[in-house]
């Protein structure tokens, strides 16, 4: 009879739901690092896009690289999964470590690069890094942000939640069907991989919870031309010879000529900039949103990520932002405890559903002096307000704008010469400053810059800095780590395999003492001051009218520092010069300087 009974008993236990049983990876609040990394699942699934970007006749499928812990696939249990969509898997690394995907004999994946698979599949997430098209081992060509970038992108998190067919082979062999998957999924990534995060986002895509991209682009524009100034000699097409797979390469020739010609050297707008441009679509946004960038970044130009945040205000999505004194650089490598924790509530939170408290956190965090950070309850601070600042020579205030200043564009100088000569009168720009602050002074949004000129030729650039003029130790943003330097040491997020360490290299701040600090910077092509669509020819003499975007900061000019504008033609090594070196005269009584004040004006000299 016992033993009767205790068969009736295991039959009983066998016949109830794993999933009745599950206790999930859920415990004070946070998900906990429960799962066996070692035994996690590692497979590929080539995602068909429904696009022929080749014009080989077969649809392009794009390899995603998946790794989830096992445990809750046995119980019948449904995960969620972070993203990250790169060109950069194998042509030239992620991190900085500058790590790139590696694969066994059988092409199973081994090695994911950066920390998310080594700290988040334990804690019950999966992890996804998908090889944009024409790249790695997924087909296609490459279409730097355009329709097949996203589309790629996109078309992985349809199959994660079943709306696209995903295969086990390249070859579009043995159908694959996410049964792990609950379809909540986050995207991440620096740079380019930040940047189809926010591209994926604005098509309103379901299934996408929260993204968080990291000096990322919002507008490609934006990246290669600022008001018709080019910020760059090369083309998108260039950028898609770097990161596209050899093999594609004799197939998308069409579409780097594509590239090419759809981004006029001139500076004008055009229908492939319109494509690239997610700000336009930021209304479809449904996602959460985490930004990240460098107030110095001088790869991504800091627009990218303000007016990205601008066009969600209106969306009302949750919001959260981070703003570094560094350049182009990820927050694990400047900030790592305090990301790998804020990162970790984040996606417990908008993908696990955790009631953790993040989304009522401040939303801003800005690092004020190397890695000494304050918050704000939201950005641009509380307070802030757009003020008009008058110009006079050589003077930033008054309570009225008056006379006429020149300079001659000199191409040799650049930004960091005209603030260590502020003091100096040079050929080369024109400067107004403050006297010394009685109080700190603390702008927080974008300014802007509207100047009446003319010119002596028929093309122009302008250049227009905001300047802290006083002693102070920064980043050395402009260093080879724009910031950073990086140890011997190393420590570890995360749990590791032979073929996948979770320890990385530490790295500390690089400062440098400086007397004056450029915080704020707008370029301009002076032909364009009708707008983008069209640059014309200036006429020699004749005063045109163009307002300069500057770009947004959050910066406190402390008491006894000065601020400076500086106006110029070419910023060298930042905007490409003009074919002429013009003498540039400005009508200050028809200019203005409008910049975001938190809670006060100027002093009057």
């Amino acid at each position: 009879m016992i033993a009767t009974l205790l068969l009736a008993l295991a039959a009983a236990l066998l016949a109830t739901p794993a999933s009745a049983a599950w206790a999930g990876p859920v415990r004070n609040g946070a998900s906990q690092p429960v799962y066996s990394y070692a035994k996690a699942i590692r497979e590929t699934v080539w995602v068909d896009t429904g696009l022929d970007g080749n014009h080989d006749g077969h649809h392009d499928r794009v390899a995603a690289d998946i790794i989830r812990p096992s445990e809750p696939a046995r119980a019948g249990v449904r995960i969620p999964t972070i993203m990250d969509a790169s060109p950069y898997y194998s042509c030239c690394g992620r991190g900085n470590e500058s790590q790139v995907k590696t694969y066994d004999a059988q092409g199973r994946p081994v090695r994911f690069p950066l920390f998310y698979d080594n700290y988040f599949v334990p804690r019950g997430y999966a992890v996804v890094l998908v090889d944009l098209a024409g790249t790695n081992r997924s087909d296609g060509c490459v279409d730097v942000g355009g329709p097949s970038d996203i589309t790629s992108a996109k078309a992985v998190i349809d199959w994660l939640n079943g709306r696209a067919t995903g295969y086990s082979t390249r070859a579009g062999t043995g159908r694959v069907a996410p049964t792990w998957s609950n379809g909540s999924v986050g995207m991440i990534g620096k740079s380019w991989d930040g940047t189809v995060a926010n591209g994926v986002a604005a098509t309103g895509v379901a299934g996408l919870k929260t993204i968080v991209p990291i000096s990322a682009i919002s507008s490609w524009y934006d990246y290669y031309r600022s008001q018709g100034a080019p910020l760059y000699s090369g083309t998108p097409a260039d950028l898609a010879a770097e990161v596209e797979d050899p093999g594609d390469a004799a197939t998308c020739g069409a579409e780097q000529k594509a590239l090419a010609a759809g981004s006029p050297a001139d500076g004008d707008w055009s229908a492939l900039w319109q494509q690239r441009d997610y700000v336009l679509s930021a209304h479809k946004v449904k996602a959460s949103v985490f930004v990240v960038h460098g107030m110095q970044d001088l790869n991504v130009r800091d627009i990218n990520f303000g007016q990205w945040w601008n066009a969600l205000s209106s969306t009302g999505v949750d919001r959260k932002i981070w703003l570094s004194q560094t350049g182009h650089v990820d927050p694990f490598d400047y900030r790592r405890g305090s990301w790998v924790d804020t990162l970790h509530q984040w996606f417990d939170h908008y993908l696990m559903g955790v009631d953790n408290g993040v989304q009522k956190q401040p939303v801003a965090d800005i690092e004020r002096t190397p890695d000494h950070w304050t918050t704000e309850a939201a950005w641009p601070a509380p307070g802030t307000a757009r003020t008009a600042v008058h110009l006079n020579p050589g003077v930033l205030g008054g309570r009225a704008n008056s006379g006429k200043v020149s300079f001659t564009d000199d191409p040799s100088k650049g930004e960091n010469d005209w603030a260590a000569e502020v003091g100096q009168a040079t050929a080369e720009k024109t400067a107004f400053t403050t006297g010394p602050l009685r109080r700190a002074l603390h702008l927080s949004g974008s300014g802007s810059l509207t100047l009446t000129v003319s010119s002596s030729t028929s093309s122009a650039r302008l250049s227009a800095v905001l300047v802290d003029l006083g002693p102070a130790t920064i980043r050395n943003y402009l260093g080879d780590a724009e910031g950073i330097t990086t140890l011997t040491t190393r420590s570890c997020w995360g749990e590791s395999t032979a073929g996948d360490s979770a320890c990385f290299l530490d790295t500390k701040a690089d400062t440098i003492v400086v007397n004056a600090t450029v915080f704020s910077r707008g370029w301009a092509d002076l032909g364009h001051y009708a707008g983008l669509d069209h640059t014309g020819s200036l006429t020699p003499g004749k005063p045109y009218t163009m307002t300069l975007q500057l770009a947004p900061s959050d910066h406190v000019i402390p008491a006894g520092h000065r601020l400076a504008l500086i106006v110029a033609g070419t910023d060298n090594g930042l905007i490409n010069p003009p074919d002429t070196h013009p003498q540039l005269t400005v009508d200050l009584t028809r200019s203005s300087l409008t910049v975001p004040l938190v809670g006060g004006a100027l002093p009057t000299p």
